[in-house]
Parts: structure tokens; C-alpha cells; sequence
């Protein structure tokens, strides 16, 4: 696995545009991405201007699709430097628990619900 621990400062004036832009890549990796095992986007419960990005992939090369996707493009392109309030901190982690193999993705696509046809009368005889 490859885990990531982001962390995020931003000036409050560019608070809600930040959120917005972090969405965008948050969904599109947990929806659109088979190697992207987690992603949650967090917000500091003391500082509402500090935020945590907690990533996980199946490995490396999951990792390096994801810097190619059109969300984190998006993301990375329309971020402007002037938002930041502080440096932004990564810190690669080793994944202890669960053990990689028992990882699941986070969000499955839920699968295609079976619609059931009323039976006739004259079915069931």
C-alpha cells in the first residue's frame, strides 16, 4: 500500500474555493480510480482553515495513475499558490493495519438492483 497523511493550510478568504476544488478530487478518486483503496478530505475541528488529506493506494503505480487523472488536474491547475497559508506537509506513511491484503476499497459501486417482476396468478399454479 501507499499511504499519504496531507496536510493543508489555507487563508480563510480562500476557504470555500479550496473545498470546492479538494471535492473534485476527492470524488473523482474514490469513484473513478480502482487503485485509490481510501481518500477522505478533512477538515481541523479547531481550525477551519487546516485541512487533512488521508490517501491510500494498492501501490505505487496506483498512486501515479492518480497524478494523471482529470480531477487531480483540475485540482492541481486551479489551486493558486496565494491560498496556501502555510507549506503544505506530506508525510509518507507504512501501512500497519489492516494487513495490504485485507485492504477493501472504500467505496464499491453499489451493484445493479434486480427489479422483480410481480408473479401472475397463473405463474405460481
Amino acid at each position: 500500500m501507499k499511504v499519504l497523511l496531507v496536510k493543508l493550510q489555507v487563508k480563510p478568504e480562500f476557504r470555500d474555493q479550496f473545498i470546492e476544488l479538494a471535492m473534485v478530487d476527492a470524488r473523482g478518486s474514490t469513484e473513478n480510480e480502482p487503485g485509490c483503496m481510501r481518500f477522505d478530505f478533512l477538515q481541523d475541528e479547531s481550525d477551519p482553515n487546516t485541512f487533512y488529506f488521508y490517501e491510500v493506494y494498492k501501490d505505487e503505480e496506483a498512486f501515479k495513475a492518480h497524478t494523471q487523472t482529470e480531477h487531480f488536474a483540475t485540482y492541481r491547475d486551479q489551486i493558486k499558490p496565494e491560498w496556501y497559508a502555510a507549506p503544505t506537509t506530506v508525510v509518507r506513511c507504512v501501512n500497519l493495519y489492516p494487513a495490504d491484503a485485507d485492504w477493501k476499497k472504500q467505496y464499491e459501486a453499489p451493484a445493479p438492483r434486480r427489479r422483480c417482476r410481480p408473479r401472475s396468478a397463473s405463474a405460481s399454479s
